[in-house]
């Protein structure tokens, strides 16, 4: 039997390649078993720092199984004691909580790497750290943050030649550039990333297939439909390269959806059916697109019986991920309830107990000696500043989980706008074809305000030009009058809170609603101007004006139909009134008191 190092170097210059995957894992849980017996902590850890990345690297074992092995590894880390390790590992961790989705986890094992890469003056490492947070913040739709913090790392990872990780650091640029849409920069950083895996680091032979995959993506974001197949026929190539056809059929939805994209129905189908059976055999079934372009693909060709098999499929995967994220928030916002008025109740208790302890003494100080009375003083100074800064901390933490929540509400709304969207896609009546278009149009105006308030430094308040601006669009595009119909917007920068941009947004949204689809009939051009305004009294005043064929004198001012019920409802709440006038177009006012 081979001694333990002996096993372990055997491990470690195997566990990122496709070698010997039938020998690795056998062996690999009999060194654990002898290193959990007699082996120090910190060849333990590397046994399942080891395991963890071979688990990553080949897909075998569910992200779970990585997640085990690399807080083990931590563990054992922390026993051993040995900081450089130690920050590796929370950096590592990281990652795998990322790809789990426990992104509170994930940022606050990277913190703690950041911490102590600073503390050892380990560039390379905090490098690294920071093109993971860049990666966070990637996840988590922050694409600013993610292509800023990518930025700060790669002068850290140039200067310690640390180039896998500078080339990987590439991603972020590619996928952040591509969001929002800088095309040219995110081609300009996959070359940068081919570059340096073929001059530094050629035996990183998965980053050039992602590479290709990113740009891929890229390419389709702008319609480049050629490019982005030429890209996804690469990354599948060299995927096969290096491991066989069989692990890298998932690769295949790519290229088949661009297929699809250029009506090329035949080999999208063949390519997407590939994909999806590859992500069933591995059991991973949290998907949607690639259901829905299968479907696309069966329909184009006719087969109408597989086409609704995988639309329903999708339909039931789109609810599944929706109840699941609400459930997570539900469970997640109760734990830390809880969790909350505990910690209050302990920390008021401990306060209470030591300031009366600190009272008893300072009585005594005060009748002996002036000169303890000035040292009591200074102490309970120092004190007073750290409970400040522990404040500030807390501050800072929620203030972050309050974005995060109104981050993944917004993503909730999106997931209900969709799913709206999918199901009005099979209803042929016009009247509710409507209504679910005017339904969607409400969801995403209750969206927008929740996107404004996590990507804005204000959490309670909305600025509402620019939120008219995001929701005209959006409206402009639902009934595709963007080339009809032009909307001004004739107001200076204004804040409002949330209890009152809301009901606002909505109102706005049913009366813009409303007028495209009745003032301006057979393709009529048309104007909408928008203001609102704020006197001196924080009264607020808001107009919409149309120029379009207004309606007979003598009818309800808006209609009788739900949205009219909904606009009064909504200005009664805000306590305020309405008016209405016909005069080459519709004009309509509304005063709110504050």
């Amino acid at each position: 039997m081979q001694p333990i190092d002996s096993s372990l170097s055997w491990m470690q210059s195997h566990e990122t390649s496709g070698e010997y995957l039938d020998e690795f894992h056998p062996l690999a849980l009999k060194t654990l078993e002898r290193g959990l017996k007699s082996a120090p902590d910190s060849i333990t850890a590397q046994i399942h720092e080891s395991l963890a990345s071979w688990h990553s690297y080949n897909g075998f074992f569910s992200p779970d199984s990585v997640v085990h092995h690399a807080e083990k590894a931590l563990g054992y880390y922390l026993k051993a004691n040995n900081k450089k390790k130690i920050a590796d590992a929370y950096r590592s961790l990281s990652i795998d909580y990322l790809n789990t989705g426990e992104l509170e986890k994930a940022q606050e094992v990277l913190f703690k790497s950041i911490a102590l890469y600073e503390e050892l003056g380990d560039d390379s490492g905090l490098g690294s750290a920071y093109r993971t947070l860049g990666v966070k913040y990637r996840v988590t739709g922050d694409f600013e943050k993610s292509i800023s913090y990518t930025n700060q790392a790669i002068p850290l990872l140039e200067k310690t030649k640390n180039y896998s990780a500078l080339a990987i650091a590439q991603f972020n640029l590619i996928i952040g550039y591509g969001e929002l849409g800088e095309y040219q920069k995110a081609y300009e950083a996959t070359e940068v990333c081919l570059e340096i895996v073929r001059t530094k680091v050629p035996e990183e032979i998965f980053v050039p297939v992602r590479a290709y995959s990113y740009r891929g993506e890229v390419y389709t974001k702008a319609k480049d439909y050629d490019n982005a197949l030429k890209d996804y026929l690469k990354a599948w190539q060299l995927c096969i390269t290096h491991i066989g056809e069989e692990r890298c059929a998932t690769y295949r939805t790519e290229i088949g959806k661009i297929y699809l994209l250029q009506e090329e129905y035949e080999q999208a189908l063949d390519h997407l059916l590939a994909g999806v059976n590859s992500y069933e055999e591995k059991g991973q079934i949290g998907f949607v697109e690639p259901y829905l372009d299968l479907a696309e693909a069966y329909r184009q060709l006719g087969d109408f019986e597989k086409a609704l098999h995988y639309r329903e499929k999708a339909y039931a995967n789109s609810e599944k991920m929706l109840e699941d994220k609400i459930s997570s928030i539900e469970s997640e916002m109760a734990i830390k309830y809880e969790t909350g008025k505990k910690d209050e109740a302990l920390a008021s208790q401990a306060v209470l107990i030591e300031q009366k302890s600190k009272t008893q003494t300072l009585f005594i100080v005060i009748a002996s000696l002036l000169l303890l009375f000035l040292l009591s003083l200074l102490y309970f100074f120092y004190k007073n500043k750290k409970a400040t800064k522990i404040i500030r901390a807390k501050n800072a933490e929620k203030e972050l989980l309050l974005k995060e929540i109104h981050h993944r509400v917004k993503n909730n709304l999106e997931m209900v706008k969709s799913l709206i969207a999918l199901q009005s896609a099979q209803i042929e009546d016009p009247a509710t074809k409507d209504a679910m278009i005017a339904s969607q149009n409400r969801v995403q105006s209750m969206g927008i305000i929740h996107q404004k308030l996590y990507q804005g430094e204000n959490l309670g308040s909305i600025e509402m030009k620019d939120y008219f601006i995001n929701l005209s669009e959006g409206i402009l595009d639902s009934f595709d009058a963007s080339n009809k119909v032009r909307i001004e917007l004739a107001m200076d920068n204004l804040e409002l809170d949330v209890d009152t941009a809301v009901p606002i947004g909505l109102i706005v949204n049913e009366l813009l609603t409303n007028a495209l689809k009745y003032a301006f009939p057979e393709q009529q051009q048309g104007l909408i101007n928008i203001s609102l305004e704020k006197d001196s009294d924080q009264n607020l005043k808001l107009e919409i004006r149309d120029n379009g064929v207004g309606k007979t004198r003598g009818l309800a001012p808006i209609g009788t139909g739900f949205g009219s019920q909904l606009v009064k409802l909504l200005t009664q709440q805000l306590n305020g009134k309405m008016r209405e006038r016909i005069d080459k177009g519709t004009h309509i006012e509304f005063d709110f008191a504050r």
